[in-house]
């Protein structure tokens, strides 16, 4: 399976007003993104501690009304915040809102601030890890018997690079990985990736490989390419949503076509 080059821009729900963030989101569909991220945190997590913040599913839920083309996802839901079955729920209604364009972006969690000031067990590393594994197929198991079903099989995407559980975890339920990191750790993860692939059962080429730039294309785009990389997402924080490196990547995509 091959897999077309796509650009993301994750929308940093941090230091803005809502309405700033609303017209980035415009703003990125109008110059061709193909995706569209927020995050999902309670707190900034860079700048002032107790600046402005909002809560990421409620916001995916208006983005679905407010876009009509780019997908929609958090990179990532933190699966410690909610209940598999209700996050289920609530990707399954967003993917009916938005006509089928939700991916649902998680990640095992690691924001204490969030945990301890939100009332959640914080735990471990390793607790956290074990219970993303059990929600995965809860999740997925859910959207089975949800009526009505979700419009289409809804993407998951896993965030994160351990290379014992959450690739194993990646190989064994999401359709996108996504990397942090530079090229080396990129191609050095891919092959554990791999592994994990063959250990299940699974084709590698039914994983698409995502990783965040903050370097203009021209620096870094071939060798990430080289690497296996096709969708690339730019982060971009508030209060002015600067969108300036996320039109250079469109750019880069628009080049190769």
């Amino acid at each position: 399976m091959t897999y077309p080059i796509r650009i993301g821009v994750q929308l940093q729900p941090q230091h803005a007003e809502y309405r700033q963030i609303r017209s980035a989101v415009a703003e990125a569909e109008e110059a061709g993104v193909d995706v569209v991220f927020n995050w999902d945190h309670f707190f900034p997590l860079y700048g002032e501690p107790d600046g402005e913040h909002f809560e990421c599913w409620t916001m995916l839920g208006a983005w679905a009304e407010a876009t009509s083309r780019v997908e929609i996802g958090a990179l990532v839901t933190c699966n410690s915040y909610r209940n598999p079955e209700l996050l289920a729920d609530m990707a399954r209604t967003v993917d009916h809102i938005s006509g089928g364009r939700l991916i649902l972006g998680i990640g095992a969690g690691w924001f204490e601030r969030d945990y301890d000031e939100y009332g959640y067990d914080f735990g471990t590393a390793g607790s956290r890890l074990a219970d993303l594994a059990q929600a995965l197929p809860r999740i997925r198991a859910r959207w089975a018997k949800l009526n009505p079903a979700p419009t289409r099989e809804i993407p998951i995407l896993i965030g994160g690079g351990g290379e014992r559980k959450t690739l194993r975890y990646t190989a064994e339920h999401a359709r996108i990985w996504h990397s942090f990191g530079d090229v080396d750790t990129l191609v050095r993860k891919n092959g554990i990736l791999d592994g994990h692939c063959a250990d299940v059962g699974r084709e590698p080429s039914q994983i698409e490989r995502s990783i965040g730039v903050g370097k203009p294309p021209g620096e870094v785009a071939d060798a990430l390419v080289d690497a296996g990389a096709t969708l690339f997402t730019v982060g971009v924080g508030g209060p002015d949503y600067d969108l300036g490196l996320l039109k250079e990547w469109i750019a880069w995509r628009d080049s190769r076509s």
